[in-house]
């Protein structure tokens, strides 16, 4: 999981909700600390287990710059409310909410981060033309996750007595599923985040946050994740900047694979020395550079010349 190394917000950066034709979002908004927002609002997507507050350390390095940026919990992740009805969150259902945000706020700069970039590019397929500006994957991949990560998704799926299937009809009762989430927390979780030094108000976040989350969204989500088709051609054949980075240790899909979709994009690629799979957090300040330069270049750019790949390491 994304683990954040301070929940301070920063200058010019507030809680917030935002409400859509889909329902109300939690969300961080930041703003140029002294200005006007000149520049083309971005949405930020977080990845699974994930929340808005994986995005703190950036959100000022990037409104800073005149522009509005934005980070949610989508549909049952943290503050945002799950889902209602049967089929919330199957992977078009929360394309549309994530277009919903970004319709209300006017973003047009798309960031999706591990699961959130799986769920954007779904947005971005489902309404090509609906004004994006760019389209940003990172830490995500081209298709349903493998390696050790996946392991670890599966191996949550057996401890809750779920099957890796993705009917969502066939989930045990709420409580039951709560129940088991917050053993998962409190005998591998929270062991290994204590382990790893992560200072004791953070910790308690990171539970809090965990035993938060819908554990329906958690079921059907890590099921999409472990399940996800590769849908890299159809995100080719559209006329969208796209940019592909992340870290050069991440953990869950490999460098070499985003790499090797970036290329098949014909996006541009960024890989981030010394940071794994959460380089907002880990490199906050590079990251932002890069989604800057990117962005500025995306509107600059005329439609039919952004695509030439670019190899990058900052």
């Amino acid at each position: 999981m994304s683990t954040p190394f301070s929940l301070e917000l920063p200058a010019g950066v507030r809680r917030t909700t935002i409400r859509t034709t889909r329902g109300a979002f939690a969300a961080l908004e930041a703003v140029p600390a002294s200005g006007v927002c000149e520049r083309d609002a971005a949405l930020l997507v977080p990845g699974y287990t994930g929340s808005k507050e994986d995005f703190i350390a950036i959100l000022d390095l990037l409104a800073d710059r005149s522009r509005q940026v934005v980070a949610i919990d989508m549909r049952g992740q943290f503050e945002t409310e799950g889902a209602r009805e049967p089929g919330g969150y199957a992977p078009a259902a929360l394309g549309a909410d994530i277009l919903a945000v970004m319709n209300e706020t006017g973003a047009r700069h798309l960031v999706g981060h591990s699961y959130g970039g799986l769920i954007g590019r779904e947005t971005v397929l489902a309404e090509p033309d609906a004004g994006f500006a760019s389209f940003t994957l990172m830490s995500s991949g081209p298709a349903a996750l493998t390696g050790p990560r996946a392991g670890e998704l599966r191996a949550m799926l057996t401890a809750l007595g779920v099957e890796e299937t993705l009917d969502d009809a066939s989930l045990p009762e709420a409580d039951v599923l709560r129940a088991g989430i917050a053993d998962v927390w409190r005998v591998h979780l929270e062991p290994q985040v204590v382990a790893a030094g992560i200072p004791a108000p953070i910790v308690a976040f990171l539970g809090r946050r965990m035993l938060a989350n819908d554990p329906a969204g958690l079921i059907l989500m890590a099921r999409h994740m472990l399940a996800a088709p590769d849908r890299t051609a159809e995100l080719a054949g559209l006329d969208l900047p796209m940019l592909v980075i992340y870290g050069e240790d991440d953990n869950a899909w490999s460098p070499a694979a985003q790499e090797a979709m970036a290329q098949r994009l014909g996006a541009r690629r960024f890989c981030i020395p010394a940071a794994m799979h959460s380089p907002a957090v880990e490199a906050p300040a590079t990251t932002a550079s890069a989604l800057t330069q990117f962005w500025d270049a995306a509107e600059a750019t005329p439609p039919a010349d952004h695509r030439v790949a670019i190899s990058r390491t900052a």
